[in-house]
């Protein structure tokens, strides 16, 4: 986690619901999330993730509490200053993706936000570059693969300079190797251009792999929020919201491994583990 002395994105007691007859969906969110941030939202359907991902960049106005950027409620923004700082992906990429080509939509949002002809191509070559689609720049979005079109959605927003990413199930539908590339790609952006990313997803496997820092929620609130081996070894809480440990951290504790003083979330640490049983 980064070390900040100002939160980036901070949740200062929020509520929210969609009407004053309706319950609330999520409640008394207390979350501080820092520049440089790698975080994964995990829970079952229905618990809050999304509903919180989407007050990060402004979707959602919290009911009670605020959402502070930088030290500013999201109120108090306008839709473009938004826009600049926080994107957002939806899950499936063909609810935003809508233009003629691979190049046009990528250019789409710096153009929008009002950049420069010069800024935009500048914009939209790099982020095509880093998703590794500068050769199908010509070509019809429809006729990318799922992984593509899921990598396409992300170049979009980073073309427009955020410097922070919500993706909401960047991994549905992928294959093992279309995981690999999307996911790498993230921790690549996150690692070397410090961009804060917020991962909402179902995918334990993931998150033990790629993500350092999980926020574990259930019936609108947080149960848990730290580093993704604490949470993912934390087996009431997992429980409570009826999440599944990861599998090898499963095969450790029926061996007997979690002794308390080392992480099994991901394979290698199971197989050391059982090394050093030996």
């Amino acid at each position: 986690m980064a070390t900040d002395a100002m939160p980036h994105i901070e949740f200062d007691q929020v509520s929210f619901r969609y009407d004053k007859s309706t319950p609330f969906v999520i409640q008394d969110i207390r979350l501080q999330i820092y520049t440089g941030d790698f975080v994964a939202l995990i829970g079952q359907n229905g618990s809050g993730k999304t509903t919180l991902a989407k007050h990060v960049n402004g979707i959602l106005k919290p009911s009670l509490g605020q959402v502070l950027v930088n030290g500013r409620a999201s109120q108090a923004y306008k839709r473009l200053e938004m826009a600049r700082l926080i994107g957002y992906c939806y899950q499936n990429p063909d609810h935003q993706i809508f233009s003629q080509t691979v190049e046009a939509e990528v250019e789409y949002g710096p153009k929008a936000i009002g950049y420069t002809p010069e800024k935009v191509k500048e914009q939209s070559a790099a982020a095509l570059e880093l998703v590794e689609l500068t050769h199908r720049r010509k070509v019809h979005p429809s006729m990318l693969g799922r992984g593509e079109r899921q990598r396409l959605a992300v170049a979009s927003i980073l073309a427009m300079g955020v410097s922070t990413l919500v993706v909401d199930e960047p991994t549905t539908g992928l294959d093992f190797v279309g995981v690999t590339r999307i996911m790498d790609l993230l921790a690549s952006w996150n690692s070397r251009f410090n961009t804060t990313i917020v991962i909402i997803t179902h995918d334990i496997s993931v998150v033990a792999d790629y993500i350092p820092r999980v926020v574990l929620m259930a019936q609108g609130r947080v149960l848990l929020d730290g580093p993704t081996a604490d949470v993912l070894q934390s087996f009431g809480e997992l429980k409570e919201a009826a999440i599944r440990p990861p599998q090898v951290t499963r095969i450790a504790h029926a061996l007997n491994l979690l002794d308390g003083t080392r992480s099994i979330v991901r394979v290698p640490e199971l197989v050391e583990a059982l090394l050093q049983r030996r």
